[in-house]
This record gives structure tokens, C-alpha cells and sequence, in this order.
């Protein structure tokens, strides 16, 4: 009897774990999928989504990959561009097996870990978990060295309690990235070089080319700004999606990648907070998809998201990942709004 309880309290965490017979890994480079219409897609519909891509967007890069193949590909998917937010999703997978193996313990306070600022930090804004910041409920709404967020909609400063609202704010990011690397003694890029990039055979990443911007006098926390290829966000993608396992190995906690990409603010409360972001609730420091957006093939998907058009989703339904990518430094850009028209023709092409 204690046996088949067993059996049944773990089988849950069993399918979450359990890949498709049919799953591969790439290895030094991606496999091309033989047969797009044996795998009930539409291979019409999906040359007429090159079409439309071409057509009305300014996309660089994208790589759709289902079960560890090459779906759909277009333009230059090897270049390497600024990664812009998605480097936040980022630093929430460097974060895991930290937190596994207790190195990191996300309820501590921002008090404890001797973190201020410019200007110094409220007595209640101390009181902020590492867990706060990655959940972006931290109620810090102290400047960040970089823009590109919601502070605007800040309320004031010492009025709200850490861990009670949402707010997508560059401050909580920036801490956080810094805070890893207090931790762990090593750089975010000297983590992702280690952690991911070298187990995952990254084809273009160049430790080299990352780099740290902000304004000190604002914030001493500085933006760990990130530059990918579109086949390699590629393979950030297909590690989430494979639970955090790359080949026999396991890279990432399973239980981390099912917390992190889990709704922590509905889209509702968003929604009710005025701080809502188009079809998303959102995690640790991912963008999940969320009622009344979830439903069918959308179910449990989630999303890296960058400024200027640079997307990570993973649609599990579909065992499929999109890595989307827009040059900015080409004056390039793809808003958010088109991007998800073009997940619905991509999904739509599956028969």
C-alpha cells in the first residue's frame, strides 16, 4: 500500500521529467528535421510564414526546434547580437544549481547580504529576499543604472511591502545578477561560459564579447548585458524545455526549471495592478503564458523576452522551441505584439 502511494504522489514529477521517445540532442551543430509533413506540419504554411516574415518584420534570426531538430530556419541564425531582457531569464537558469545545492538561499534579505545603494536603501526595502528580486516583488524602487523597465510606474518609494507587487524593474535584475556573483566568487560570463555554454556546445558564444553599461551615479549595480547567436538561445531553449537535462547530464535542477517558469503573478493581478505585459504572467524572471491566453497548444509555454525583438519560447505541448532574434545595432526592431502574430501562423501550420 505505502508502494503504490509512493508510485502515485511521484508520478507527477515523473512526466514532468519524461522526454519523447523520439527526443535527440544536437551536437557540435543542429540536425535538420527529414520530413516536416510526417510530423503533421504543413509545409505550405510554414513557406508562407517565411513569407509573411519577410514581408512584415524586421527579424534577423529565427530557428524553430522540435524534439532536437530543425523545423523551420531563417536568416542569419549564427550571428551574434545584443540580447537585451533575455539575459534575465538567463541569469534565472545560472541560478539553480546554486540553489540545489544550497549555496544560495533565496529568503535571504537584502539587510543580511549588506546590499545598498546611492543615496542608501529604506529600512523596509532591506527587508527584500533574493527570492523577491527574481520574482520582481521586491518593492525596492530605487533607480537602476539602466532604463528599460516599468519604474515609471513605481509606487513610492518605503510604501509598499517587499514580496506583496509586481513591478518589472531593472533594479531587482541588476541586484540579482550581483548577487550571484558575490555568492559563487565567479562573473555571470564565467558562469554561463561553465555551466551552459561549454556543456551545451554553443556554436558562436565569445566571453569576450559580453559586457557590463549603467550609470553609477544612479545605481552601482550594473545591466550584464549579453550577446547571442539565434542557434544558441536555440539551445537555452531546448534545455528548458528537456527540464534542465542535456543529453546524460543534468544541468539544471529539474525541480528549479518547473519553479522558475510556474506563475508566480497571474496575468490577472497584472492586470488589476496596471503593470500587465500582453499575454503574460511571470515567474522567476520568466514570462509565462497565462489565462486566458493558455489554453491549447499554449499550455504551460513560457518566454525570455528582449527589447527590440529577441525572444526564448518554449511551447511544451509541442515539444517545440522558438529563438527569435532582431539585430539592433542594424536599426532593427520587432515589437512584442507582432512576434506573438507570428507564433499564431507558426502553431497555425500544425495540422
Amino acid at each position: 500500500m505505502h508502494k503504490l502511494l509512493f508510485i502515485i504522489l511521484l508520478s507527477p514529477y515523473l512526466a514532468f521529467c519524461q522526454e519523447p521517445a523520439n527526443t535527440v540532442y544536437p551536437d557540435s551543430s543542429w540536425q535538420f528535421a527529414t520530413d516536416a509533413s510526417a510530423a503533421g506540419w504543413n509545409k505550405d504554411a510554414l513557406n508562407n510564414l517565411k513569407r509573411f516574415i519577410i514581408d512584415s518584420s524586421d527579424a534577423t534570426g529565427m530557428l524553430v526546434i522540435q524534439s532536437g531538430k530543425i523545423l523551420f530556419d531563417y536568416g542569419d541564425v549564427k550571428e551574434t547580437s545584443y540580447l537585451a531582457s533575455c539575459r534575465k531569464s538567463l541569469l534565472s537558469v545560472l541560478y539553480g544549481p546554486f540553489v540545489a545545492n544550497k549555496r544560495i538561499d533565496l529568503s535571504t534579505t537584502m539587510e543580511r547580504l549588506q546590499i545598498d545603494d546611492v543615496g542608501g536603501l529604506l529600512p523596509i526595502e532591506k527587508k527584500a529576499t533574493i527570492r523577491d528580486l527574481l520574482t520582481a516583488r521586491s518593492g525596492v524602487y530605487h533607480p537602476a543604472s539602466n532604463e528599460g523597465d516599468a519604474s515609471a510606474m513605481a509606487p513610492k518609494r518605503g510604501s509598499v511591502k517587499p514580496g506583496s507587487f509586481w513591478l518589472y524593474n531593472n533594479w531587482d535584475f541588476n541586484v540579482a545578477g550581483y548577487i550571484l556573483e558575490q555568492q559563487t566568487g565567479r562573473t555571470i560570463y564565467q558562469l554561463i561560459d561553465s555551466i551552459l555554454a561549454r556543456p551545451l556546445q554553443m556554436q558562436d558564444w565569445n566571453i569576450k564579447e559580453q559586457r557590463k553599461t549603467g550609470d553609477t551615479t544612479r545605481s552601482k549595480y550594473l545591466a550584464y548585458h549579453m550577446w547571442f547567436s539565434t542557434r544558441d538561445m536555440a539551445r537555452i531553449g531546448y534545455l528548458m524545455l528537456r527540464n534542465g537535462k542535456w543529453k546524460d547530464q543534468q544541468i539544471i535542477p529539474a525541480d528549479w526549471v518547473k519553479l522558475t517558469t510556474s506563475i508566480v503573478t497571474p496575468y490577472k493581478e497584472a492586470v488589476a495592478a496596471k503593470t500587465a505585459y500582453f499575454h503574460f504572467g511571470y515567474g522567476y524572471l520568466w514570462w509565462i503564458w497565462d489565462a486566458p491566453y493558455s489554453n491549447d497548444l499554449y499550455e504551460g509555454a513560457y518566454s525570455a523576452t528582449g527589447a527590440y525583438g529577441q525572444f526564448i519560447t518554449v511551447l511544451p505541448k509541442l515539444d517545440l522551441v522558438v529563438a527569435f532574434k532582431t539585430k539592433y545595432e542594424y536599426g532593427r526592431q520587432v515589437p512584442t505584439d507582432l512576434y506573438l502574430k507570428i507564433l499564431d501562423r507558426l502553431i497555425a501550420a500544425k495540422r
